[in-house]
């Protein structure tokens, strides 16, 4: 029987290959994952316990990830921490770290799981995808030893990893990613000692792959995408929510759109820590996404890319960001400016005081122009433009230039930049431009109830960001947000 069932499994894989070959576009799917916690310890638990714990969440996924491949999907793509969760020490997690070799060693686990040190997750990962017939992504822990002969070897003899994996749908490992921007709660991990820019090649275009908080920075995000021409990025994360510009959903959104390639976003869910927003996004806008801080549930998402979007009759035409802006004469300024805070960076704001018009604020060397008209603007909602050019130094360092409408907290301007979800205040037009130094700027508009604009947007060649709809929704924010890799 067991030869019967590989060449079962041979035929229905070669006939999956001949039917996306055959299709310029694919079915992708990400799911928004409940962690299942371990208990909060500082000792190390058994090797027993801690798979325990990594099973319990792997039941889950294995059902999402069978609900994907019956609906068409060809690839999944589950959360960073999905497996085992966050908030331990470097000994704690150790029980809950696998030792993951190089693609290269041309290794499926599911059918030879003995060949390298014990490896159950692995193991099961790659059965999920061979017995599913699809490509499945997910976030574990890899372990490295290492000697005193290395300089870097840490004082326990070995490197630890967050580490992203990708199995195809014969099993085979075929992409191994090491997190190499940590945030900086990640003290359990190190980072290697070079980016890695990992791509994979599949029937359905060019893949790349990195995690959470490395699409801040150029290497390996940039990378993939503008040196190594990849179609679709692959994004594991665990994203805590930051209003007005890095709430999972319209982040992520716009950075599909501003690099020009399809992004599958796989986003934790626990609420405790604001993480929900999954996604899957073209360049031309949003396919299909989930945001949702009422409940703790998982969330699956399933949806239809084209393979190749660069050649798409939607894929959007190189965009001059400052053009525009550097052509016109600077709108008045208005005598109400002032400074406010947005996540730790200092901002100029100027008050939008009237129904209608035009306004410029400038920052060093970045000029914001507004033109807009508001359909009845509320009186007990105050909105500003502004503008912030310089460097970030948070939870990471890197420059910034960001153009900005957005609404404030309350009509005291004390409160512009403070977290607000819910607006009234709706828009006949709206066009946000900026003298930017970067090619790299990312369109973001975010209604009320932190819902995206898709198709009711568009960014000209010129660099305006301007609305479509005659009427828009209500408005929480209108940005344009640069980042200037260059001068990191």
């Amino acid at each position: 029987m067991l030869p019967c069932r590989h060449l079962l499994h041979a035929a229905v894989f070669a006939l999956a290959v001949l039917q996306a070959l055959a299709s310029d576009t694919f079915i992708a799917a990400v799911y928004e994952h409940s962690v299942i916690l371990p208990n909060a310890t500082d000792k190390p638990v058994s090797p027993d316990d801690a798979l325990v714990l990594m099973n319990k969440n792997m039941d889950v996924l294995e059902r999402a990830i069978k609900e994907a491949a019956q609906q068409g999907a060809h690839i999944i793509v589950t959360p960073e921490d999905g497996i085992y969760g966050w908030n331990f020490t470097r000994e704690a997690i150790y029980p809950y770290l696998e030792d993951i070799p190089d693609p290269a060693v041309n290794w499926i686990p599911c059918t030879d799981p003995t060949r390298f040190a014990p490896a159950p997750v692995q193991e099961r990962l790659s059965c999920m995808a061979r017995n599913n017939s699809i490509y499945v992504v997910a976030n574990i822990g890899d372990k490295k030893l290492c000697n005193s002969s290395d300089p870097d070897c840490p004082s326990d003899g070995r490197y630890q990893y967050n580490t992203d994996v990708v199995f195809d749908p014969e099993g085979k490992l075929v992409a191994r990613y090491h997190k190499y921007n940590l945030f900086m709660s990640e003290t359990q991990f190190n980072h290697p000692k070079k980016p890695e820019a990992v791509t994979f090649e599949t029937p359905f275009g060019k893949f790349g792959i990195f995690t959470c908080f490395d699409i801040l920075f150029r290497e390996p995000a940039v990378v993939l995408v503008s040196e190594l021409q990849v179609d679709t990025v692959l994004f594991p994360t665990a994203w805590m929510n930051v209003l007005p510009f890095l709430t999972a959903v319209e982040f992520h959104s716009a950075w599909a759109m501003g690099m020009g390639v399809n992004f599958l976003a796989a986003n934790t869910h626990y609420t405790s820590l604001s993480m929900t927003g999954s996604g899957i996004y073209a360049p031309d806008g949003a396919r299909t996404y989930y945001y949702n801080m009422k409940t703790e549930d998982g969330h699956l998402l399933i949806a239809e890319l084209d393979s190749h979007p660069c050649l798409s009759p939607a894929s959007l035409p190189a965009v001059k960001w400052s053009s525009y802006a550097l052509s016109i004469k600077r709108f008045p300024v208005n005598d109400r400016d002032f400074e406010g805070l947005i996540f730790h960076d200092r901002f100029t704001f100027t008050e939008v005081t009237n129904p209608e018009g035009n306004l410029t604020i400038c920052q060093k060397d970045l000029c914001c122009h507004l033109s807009y008209k508001m359909a009845g603007k509320q009186e007990d909602e105050l909105y500003v433009l502004g503008a912030f050019d310089g460097l970030h130094v948070v939870e990471g360092q890197y420059y910034l230039q960001i153009c900005t409408l957005l609404k404030c907290k309350s009509t005291d301007p004390n409160t512009c930049g403070q977290p607000v979800e819910v607006a009234h205040t709706k828009f006949e037009m709206f066009s946000l431009s900026g003298t930017f130094g970067t090619n790299y700027v990312f369109p973001e508009v975010l209604y009320s109830g932190v819902q995206l604009a898709p198709g009711e947007f568009e960014v000209l060649n010129d660099g305006r960001l301007i609305s479509k709809t005659k009427t828009t929704k209500p408005v929480v924010t209108v940005t344009l947000f640069g980042r200037w890799y260059e001068k990191d």
